[in-house]
């Protein structure tokens, strides 16, 4: 017999997480598949923010641009009526944001996009019609390299400056 912790209601496994759930911001005019998206999310462990457009989008990101609960992923379609997929990255890059970010297309392809617009990085493309395994697996592994990246440049906590150690003493 497997012992598995279980929710109150007894249906579904209980999430032990080391650290507070990521925020994960969807940006998508179609109503279905954001709700799709956003409740895929939200069961593996995900807080999950939505916006049915680009200018939505981008309102949820100044909100929170500067807040402790600010987004650590935004997942935007590309091609939305008003403002696209590009142009709210366009913004947010040009706001100097820094948030990685998965592009949903239909459309183009990944070397397309980044041919045409190299200033979207760091970003992966999520080409429509997809699985919830290739989103879970894309959010992972976008959040991961992320991650590892801010490992590099953040100093530790161990290692202390000359200053610091001179205003230690």
């Amino acid at each position: 017999m497997t012992n598995r912790n279980v929710s109150p209601a007894g249906n579904s496994p209980l999430k032990c997480q080391a650290k507070p759930a990521r925020r994960v911001l969807v940006v998508e005019d179609d109503r279905d598949i954001r709700r799709i998206n956003a409740v895929i999310l939200h069961r593996a462990g995900y807080h999950v923010d939505t916006a049915e457009d680009g200018l939505a989008g981008w309102k949820a990101l100044q909100a929170t641009h500067h807040a402790p609960e600010s987004y650590d992923l935004l997942i935007t379609d590309h091609d939305m009526p008003g403002l696209t997929g590009l142009a709210l990255v366009k913004k947010l890059r040009a706001a100097h944001m820094v948030l990685p970010i998965i592009m949903v297309t239909g459309k183009l392809p990944m070397e397309e996009l980044m041919r045409r617009y190299s200033w979207l990085q760091p970003a992966v493309t999520l080409i429509k019609p997809y699985s919830i395994k290739a989103l879970l697996g894309t959010v992972e592994a976008l959040l991961r390299t992320t991650d590892a990246a801010l490992k590099l440049i953040t100093p530790s906590p161990k290692s202390k400056s000359r200053a610091a150690i001179a205003f230690q003493l």
